[in-house]
């Protein structure tokens, strides 16, 4: 499945160090294979708008044609969670309806970054401090360690005295949105509170919940504005020309500005981006392993054009000791 010719292949979809939270190696090639998962989907999304992109030139036909292809991937997505086995850990049990259900509907989504203690590979529950402790490193860890410090360096550049920056998102049309926000400090804390009490009012056991540390929060866009992120990046892809990567990486960040259901979006944008990069590009798009936390945290100026987009060098090979 590794590509050639520029077709869809692994190499279009490097295993998020997001994902890559355990020392066990077979849990990491369960983990890595989820990627053949993605180049079969990303290949029939690709041929269904390969056709669409032949007989229809009209923006509106185009359109429709990428709303059915996101669609039918965030189906493809919830299938797959509905599929797979349940397994123990610390962290709230995967809810397979959670993959359809609309963040309109359930409120905000809202990723701790920072030191985060259960990404460590066999940590122990604190309770005074309420973090796990201890355990083996993992990319996860080290990922979330990083982008909490790329965070706080925002805040510094930004000069915001209070706990909460929010994204200033430039859209095609040139008017200006508020796109996520980074949540630190006493926001962050009661965040934390608040979303232990929502997770325990869906049932589930939050005796371990981490609400201690000094956590950083991503938190996604309101719902009106995600709506109008969302239609603007379609509509960009529809009449975006051939070999047209400035739109292309547009739309991406739009998208990773916009996600639709509670859990699976990042999967599903990327999947759909390769699809509609080989549509667009002449050639599957190469995502590096980070490209959510770049577009969610380090802001539109510097998550707009990546390492391996087309034209570009390559991007490294990620390391998993990085």
């Amino acid at each position: 499945m590794h590509s050639e010719n520029g077709a869809i292949g692994l190499d279009c979809f490097p295993t998020p160090h997001l994902a890559l939270n355990s020392a066990d190696a077979g849990e990491l090639r369960r983990v890595r294979r989820f990627a053949e998962w993605q180049v079969l989907a990303a290949g029939r999304a690709h041929a269904v708008l390969s056709d669409e992109w032949r007989a229809f030139r009209g923006r509106s036909r185009r359109v429709r044609a990428l709303l059915a292809a996101y669609h039918e991937l965030v189906q493809w997505r919830y299938g797959l969670a509905r599929a797979a086995p349940s397994r123990p850990g610390t962290a709230v049990p995967v809810d397979p309806e959670r993959f359809l259900a609309p963040i309109d509907h359930y409120g905000p989504n809202c990723d701790r970054i920072g030191r985060v203690g259960r990404l460590r590979f066999n940590s122990t529950w604190n309770e005074d401090d309420r973090v796990f402790t201890g355990g083996v490193s993992t990319p996860a860890f080290r990922i979330t360690l990083r982008y909490g410090r790329a965070a706080q360096s925002r805040f510094l550049r930004s000069g915001a005295a209070g706990d909460i920056l929010t994204n200033s998102v430039r859209l095609p049309d040139g008017t200006r949105i508020d796109g996520n926000m980074l949540v630190r400090g006493a926001a962050a804390r009661e965040l934390a509170r608040e979303l232990a009490a929502r997770v325990a009012g869906r049932g589930c056991d939050t005796r371990r919940f981490e609400t201690g540390g000094d956590p950083i929060y991503v938190v996604t866009a309101g719902n009106s504005a995600r709506a109008e992120m969302f239609r603007q990046a379609m509509e960009l892809l529809a009449r975006a020309g051939t070999d047209d990567v400035a739109s292309w990486q547009q739309a991406r960040f739009l998208l990773y500005q916009a996600p639709r259901t509670k859990r699976g979006s990042d999967s599903v944008i990327r999947t759909f981006l390769v699809a509609v990069g080989g549509v667009l590009l002449g050639a599957a798009p190469r995502l590096v392993h980070d490209v959510d936390l770049r577009c969610l945290v380090l802001g539109q100026d510097r998550a707009t054009v990546l390492p391996g987009d087309p034209g570009l060098e390559p991007a490294p090979r990620p390391s998993e000791n990085s």
